[in-house]
């Protein structure tokens, strides 16, 4: 068995990449909630948001933070775009993922042809910086991400909940002509959900840039855990990929410290059997 020590390094190992894992979840799932649109482009975008930080750092000279400044306004805008695409040609759920899986290929293939196949670091002054707490170390950059999942699904549940446009949006989720008759403008609200998760794409992306080497391949190794972590903490739920984050991240965490790395996998999607062994409207 491993000391108290590696035990407790696990546990918070786990909870900062869980919030990754809830970041990277949050605007899958609000797409998938409240437009019934399953955009696996979610991910290139996100890895689209990684290599531009990783430029515009390394090259521009920016503070990765900074960048956030340029990424955010431009994938609000892709996803506009998107949204825009799927209302014209009138897109289904099944459709939407063959659609968007088109574009993750193509994204990929945009970014190996800009920066090669080869693995990036970015190298920044956060990467330098780990904190001690007693025994325990926490690197920087996973503590900032953890920070980032918790502000934007705090700050998305609270829109959601307390303000006319979340309300608006939940109403055109739940009975579109209804919600319609009652003045709400459905195709604007669903240009700017789908702007919002893109834009959540991107800080993810920052958050994969700054914790996380990249490669272009690597954009499917994320979609099967992602997509468990959704379907855990339930589509359209704003605090739900983070909560199942955070719970798939520890149980890896726990079970790669207790037996071996190669068992990790298997946990988040075990837990989701079980989850839907159980609760099977949760599908």
């Amino acid at each position: 068995m491993p000391s108290v020590t590696l035990l407790a390094q696990s546990v918070l190992s786990g909870i900062f990449v869980g919030g990754l894992y809830g970041l990277l979840g949050l605007g899958l799932s609000l797409s998938w909630g409240l437009l019934r649109l399953i955009n696996l482009a979610h991910f290139a975008l996100a890895f689209l948001g990684a290599y531009l930080t990783y430029q515009l750092a390394t090259f521009g000279g920016l503070d990765p933070l900074v960048t956030l400044v340029v990424i955010v306004p431009v994938f609000f805008g892709l996803g506009a775009a998107m949204q825009w695409l799927f209302a014209r040609y009138r897109v289904n759920p099944l459709n939407s993922m063959l659609v968007t899986f088109g574009f993750t290929v193509i994204v990929e293939a945009v970014i190996q042809s800009i920066w090669t196949a080869d693995f990036r670091r970015l190298e920044s002054g956060y990467s330098a910086i780990t904190l001690r707490i007693g025994a325990l170390f926490v690197p920087l950059p996973e503590l900032l991400t953890l920070a980032f999942a918790i502000a934007l699904s705090l700050g998305a549940w609270a829109i959601l909940r307390y303000t006319d446009i979340g309300r608006a949006m939940r109403a055109a989720a739940e009975d579109a002509p209804i919600a319609a008759a009652f003045g709400v403008d459905e195709r604007r609200l669903a240009y700017l959900l789908s702007g919002a998760s893109a834009a959540l794409a991107g800080v993810a992306g920052l958050c994969l840039a700054l914790s996380q080497t990249l490669a272009p391949a690597q954009i499917y190794a994320w979609i099967g855990v992602i997509f468990a972590v959704v379907m855990m903490g339930g589509p359209g739920r704003a605090l739900g990929p983070l909560i199942a984050g955070v719970v798939i991240g520890v149980s890896e965490a726990v079970t790669m410290a207790v037996t071996a790395p190669s068992w990790a996998p298997v946990v988040s999607f075990s837990l989701l059997i079980l989850l839907l062994i159980a609760r099977p409207g949760k599908a």
